[in-house]
């Protein structure tokens, strides 16, 4: 059976953890004095005073953690912190609205960065924090900080990390999962205190550069203005930005090596970092042709790579950031567009997408079974850097892409039942549990979800959840032998 008093202590802890950022926030308003102040105030009381009461009225004898524990941990925290989450904006009638206001947070967490917002410059400045906060704190994970963080559980965490951390596969950097997600995590700040400083050299304001570079490391796409990255017409920035969004896009444990080890060695030979790098340069170069065919931007061919390389990389590391409206783009570059979607950065990044590597895994089996066919009598494996990849591990990924596809599909009809024209319920789904941001359609990169009805907004959430735990860790809970002694 499912430990249930043991989750709820961790969960507590999680809310605990929470309602500390939230008092952040807090403070931040009582320094601009805006109008945020009472509903940061009473959110963070609210979180507090839930967690310590629920926490101090139980007692916990077993404190081990089935595999099945750690699933169903991780499933609920996610939906758990986005209704705490999302009592600053209902509170603060910034997003009054229950609905809009669960979505705005759950694309917030998992970094999914889809908005119903329309007027972002007249949001408070603590307010905007904490929608950037959001993203940071669910880049590498909720649950990976708490890993990092609390060690007074005594649990070692690696059905936790597990569950949380993407790709097919799973490995620690040091001796522990603990220690590792300390590891990434110190990674994770250092990179977003440079690209702030960076941001800073550029000409963009201290907040301004905090907020974009949280939701840039996080490659979720919130940015503190309405018109995205594009409000700074600076090349500078834009150059920053996309570089920055790269290397969140790789596979954190190959940028731990580079920057603790200098094993330069190791990351430029990792099959997935070329064939990311191979699939960002064939796009670009695609959308430019494009672009510059049609005489884009007046055929300024810096002006027009910039635009390229940025769309690709905000799109393939699904992080969301705009620069420019691609539905004024030909329909070839829509192509591309929505392709990269499907397919994300690394495993192990802060990426969402099915990931680089599962692609290419899937492309490896294909040619080997046509080898089998061939040669049946021939012992065939699939290979990836220089190490035979596991069967099972294989067939994960077929029921990955399996279950991917399924839900788009269905999902999509779901919504088009729900009144959204096939386009934005094709868009919207795909975006969602690619977790990219912006669509097509009515929900394009210069448009909000704001007209979607509040169920279509509430569903798209769900699905944001399972793109961002990579669909086996919800779904699973959902099986009737999860429940089962």
């Amino acid at each position: 059976m499912i430990n249930i008093r043991f989750i709820t202590k961790i969960m507590c802890k999680l809310i605990l953890l929470e309602s500390l950022f939230l008092a952040i926030c807090f403070v931040l308003s009582l320094y601009y004095r805006e109008s945020d102040m009472f509903a940061f105030a009473i959110s963070t009381l609210i979180t507090a005073s839930t967690a310590i009461i629920i926490n101090s009225s139980i007692k916990v004898n077993d404190t081990v953690l089935a595999k099945k524990d750690g699933y169903f941990i991780v499933t609920l925290v996610w939906i758990i912190i986005s209704l705490f989450g999302s009592l600053p904006y209902i509170i603060g009638n910034t997003i009054p609205s229950f609905p809009d206001a669960f979505f705005e947070t759950m694309s917030g967490f998992t970094t999914t960065g889809s908005t119903i917002m329309g007027n972002i410059e007249s949001m408070p400045h603590a307010t905007l924090f904490w929608r950037s906060l959001t993203q940071w704190l669910g880049g590498l994970g909720i649950i990976v900080l708490f890993l990092a963080l609390i060690q007074s559980l005594g649990i070692e965490g690696r059905d936790l990390y597990v569950a949380e951390t993407t790709g097919p596969t799973h490995s620690k950097i040091t001796n522990t999962f603990s220690s590792t997600a300390r590891s990434l995590w110190m990674i994770y700040v250092g990179l977003t205190i440079l690209e702030a400083i960076l941001l800073c050299l550029g000409g963009m304001s201290i907040f301004d550069s905090i907020c974009n570079s949280f939701t840039t490391m996080a490659t979720g796409g919130f940015s503190t203005k309405q018109a995205s990255i594009a409000y700074w017409s600076s090349p500078y920035i834009q150059y920053v930005i996309t570089f920055f969004m790269f290397i969140a896009g790789v596979n954190f444990s190959l940028t731990y090596g580079l920057i603790t080890k200098w094993d330069w060695k190791r990351f430029f030979k990792d099959n997935e970092f070329k064939v990311y790098c191979s699939i960002v340069l064939l796009s670009t170069l695609i959308i430019f042709a494009s672009l510059y065919h049609n005489n884009w931007q007046g055929g300024d061919i810096e002006h027009i790579f910039r635009d390229s390389i940025f769309q690709v990389i905000t799109t393939i590391t699904t992080t969301g950031f705009a620069t420019t409206d691609y539905m004024l783009w030909k329909p070839v570059t829509w192509c591309v567009i929505i392709l990269i979607m499907c397919i994300g950065a690394c495993a192990s990044s802060t990426a969402g997408g099915p990931k680089v590597i599962r692609i290419s895994l899937l492309v490896k089996n294909s040619f080997a079974e046509l080898e089998r066919i061939i040669h049946p009598n021939a012992i065939t494996t699939v290979k990836y850097n220089k190490k035979v990849v596991p069967s099972n591990t294989i067939s994960n990924i077929m029921g990955f892409f399996t279950l991917f596809v399924l839900i788009i599909v269905i999902s999509t009809l779901i919504l088009v039942m729900s009144n959204n024209d096939l386009m934005t319920s094709f868009s919207g789904v795909i975006t969602s549990i690619s977790n990219v941001g912006p669509g097509f359609g009515s929900i394009g990169p210069s448009e909000t979800f704001a007209n979607m009805n509040d169920f279509s907004k509430i569903f798209l959430a769900f699905i944001m959840l399972i793109g961002r735990l990579e669909i086996f860790t919800v779904l699973v809970i959902f099986t009737r032998s999860f429940w089962k002694n």
